[in-house]
């Protein structure tokens, strides 16, 4: 019989290592599917909520906030494509960085509509596989709608400023939590885990919590 294990992963659509977190953990998953019934919800972190309207330079945004000058980001950059590669996951040139806050109340919106985890991934797609922003409007409808959401009630969520409390609530909970940085991947409400850590990594934590259950 399978056992349950819910998965709470928390993250922004901005953040590279978490696209890489994600479709790890996913290749993770497969291996232990038959053993395994997993629910993944993802919840809303922000690395950079006070982003304005339009964006800001990749290298200018590292440069400022790690201090990074634009070799060094062309070979993290280098790197990240080459972790992405590794499980599947297809980046492309993000020349810049956008607010993600309307992103994360239309997933919340989808959520409760059931394709909370298609939109994720659909968005971690737009945004670094094909460089869309995703603080466009038009950007979050298309990717909700090719997920199987319907157009016209994405359009009104993000119109008229739906679940921005809630939002805003979760991301509270996750920095009294603790969480500082993300991915951060949290199994059975118990086990944290950070980073985008390689599928072997994610079966070897699966395979512990479940013996320890």
């Amino acid at each position: 019989m399978k056992q349950a294990l819910t998965i709470d992963f928390v993250s922004d659509i901005a953040c590279p290592w978490c696209a890489i977190g994600l479709s790890s953990l996913q290749l993770a998953l497969v291996r232990v599917a038959g053993s395994v019934d997993a629910q993944i919800t993802v919840h809303p972190f922000e690395l950079n909520p006070q982003m304005g309207p339009d964006g800001e330079a990749v290298v200018d945004y590292l440069g400022k906030k790690y201090g990074r000058t634009p070799a060094q980001i062309a070979e993290t950059q280098a790197m990240i494509r080459e972790r992405g590669a590794s499980v599947g996951f297809d980046f492309g040139p993000r020349t810049r960085v956008y607010n993600t806050f309307d992103a994360h109340r239309l997933l919340h919106w989808a959520g409760i509509q059931g394709a909370q985890l298609p939109l994720k991934l659909a968005l971690l797609r737009a945004y670094h596989s094909e460089g869309k922003d995703p603080s466009n409007h038009d950007v979050l409808i298309e990717a909700a709608q090719s997920v199987g959401l319907n157009a016209a009630e994405a359009r009104d969520v993000l119109m008229s400023g739906a679940y921005a409390d809630e939002v805003r609530a979760e991301e509270q909970n996750n920095q009294e939590m603790g969480i500082q940085s993300v991915p951060a991947i949290i199994f059975n409400r118990r086990y944290l885990v950070t980073g985008g850590q390689p599928v072997e990594q994610f079966v070897k934590v699966i395979e512990q919590v479940l013996a320890e259950q």
